[in-house]
């Protein structure tokens, strides 16, 4: 299976260029998803580690991982844990992917995708209403600690607030569902960090997160639906403001 040693590594890093300081992830994964998809590397080819991308690019590694995180959902590349990140096709293969899912990572059809995920993670909500187990609330209840401890730090916010939604994603018991609404958060992070704009934001947020706890502890789907409505009404209009600013 080719690697990246040597002088493959310099030539895939070379070839990329810099993208500007500030990027979206989602300029880098088109940069990465440009020369993927231009035939000048064979399937199976190991990439060179994150810091080489990021230094090639000219940007921060969180950057390039959150790129290659869309780019693995999309079915580009492979990371494989402890081993690297590999891409998975050749250019006539992952052109289809391409066309089909570039628009998502760029703003044209974010919108979309933002009142899709409004929708799916009221469904998720209302099905863990019903399924969620005892030992499932005391991680959300971790989860939610973790957002409140955290107001003044954006990242470790964020991080909290993911795992809060993939939990409720989880205990709706649907894979399918699980499957999809990881692959949109992933897809809409860069628009989540940018959304939440000072520690106030941050207090509402974690606010509208506990109203959905303490739903859940209830067991009501209605209850549970009406709260996660509401967030995700708010949620939507931080990522719609962002958008649009």
């Amino acid at each position: 299976m080719p690697a990246y040693p040597g002088d493959s590594a310099d030539r895939i890093t070379a070839a990329l260029g810099s993208v500007a300081s500030g990027s979206a992830v989602s300029a880098v994964a088109k940069r990465l998803l440009d020369y993927f998809t231009s035939g000048d590397v064979a399937p199976g080819t190991r990439l060179p580690p994150e810091r080489q991308l990021a230094a090639s690019l000219g940007i921060g590694r969180s950057a390039v991982r959150e790129a290659l995180a869309a780019l693995e959902i999309l079915g580009i590349v492979d990371v494989r844990p402890g081993s690297g990140t590999y891409l998975r096709g050749n250019a006539s293969e992952l052109l289809p992917e391409t066309l089909s899912w570039g628009m998502m990572l760029g703003e044209p059809r974010t919108r979309e995708l933002i009142e899709l995920r409004g929708q799916l993670e009221v469904f998720a909500a209302r099905l863990a209403a019903e399924r969620i187990e005892d030992r499932e609330l005391m991680l959300l209840q971790r989860h939610l600690d973790a957002m409140r401890d955290n107001l003044h730090d954006r990242t470790r916010f964020i991080e909290a607030d993911l795992k809060f939604h993939l939990q409720i994603g989880r205990s709706s018991r649907n894979t399918v569902l699980f499957d999809l609404l990881q692959s949109i958060r992933s897809l809409l992070r860069i628009w989540v960090e940018r959304g939440l704009r000072d520690e106030e934001e941050a207090r509402l947020a974690y606010e509208e997160h506990a109203r959905v706890f303490e739903a859940l502890t209830t067991r009501d789907p209605d209850a549970v639906a009406a709260a996660m409505g509401y967030h995700m009404s708010t949620a939507g209009a931080r990522l719609a403001r962002t958008i649009d600013s």
